[in-house]
Parts: C-alpha cells; structure tokens; sequence
C-alpha cells in the first residue's frame, strides 16, 4: 500500500517562491531543513487539509538562471470551492498563464515558471 507524501519542485529564490505559494494558494510552511554547510535549503509547504506537501528546493551550487520545465505537461493541480473568487485574486496577481474555458480551469505561473492547475470543485 502506499500513500502520497511530497512533490519536489527546484526553485532560484526560495523566499519569493515561499511568498507566492502562502499568497496565491495559502499554503504554510510545515518544516525547512537548511544543513550547517548551506548547501541546500528544503521548505515543505502543506495546504493543512491534507497529508500532501510540496517541497521547494534550493540548491547553492545551482548556477543556471532556470531550471528545464519541459512543455509544461507535468503540473501540480489544486482544486477549489471558490473558483471564481481564486480567479480574481490571481488575475489581480498577474499569474493567470492559460485558461481553458471549455473545461472550466485555468493555469497559473510560479516565479519559476511551474504551472499550477486550478479546478473548481463539483
């Protein structure tokens, strides 16, 4: 038997991405591990309904401006009972990245450049 735990995502600037998951989809910090030689930085967010967490990953030595997201197929997706109230807030955002009308759901962008799926709850 086995159970979803955690989704890992790399990011640039940990802080910024930390601020747009609280903000966009009120997701709190559940526990960061930073080892003593400052390698890495892991922060596991968790929408606190759940047992799912995402984690964010910070890599010192990372040297790369952003990270390959392929097509964008591969996404995490959260469903809402306030769809249209969550439209709003990320329109006002700025971080609305597809809709797709016909099927009732839109996409948005993290600092990033990871799409996140909303769908509302039927």
């Amino acid at each position: 038997m086995f159970a979803f735990n955690h989704f890992n995502i790399n990011v640039i600037d940990l802080e910024c991405s930390v601020k747009f998951y609280k903000e966009s989809l009120f997701l709190k910090e559940s526990r960061r591990i930073e080892p003593d030689d400052g390698s890495f930085k892991l922060v596991f967010l968790t929408d606190g309904i759940t047992g799912f967490s995402l984690e964010l990953t910070w890599l010192r030595d990372w040297d790369k401006n952003h990270y390959e997201l392929g097509d964008n197929e591969s996404h995490l997706a959260f469903k809402t009972d306030r769809f249209e109230e969550a439209y709003l807030k990320h329109k006002e955002m700025g971080c609305i990245s597809f809709e797709n009308k016909e099927m009732g759901i839109y996409f948005i962008e993290d600092p990033d450049g990871y799409w996140i799926e909303i769908v509302p709850i039927r």
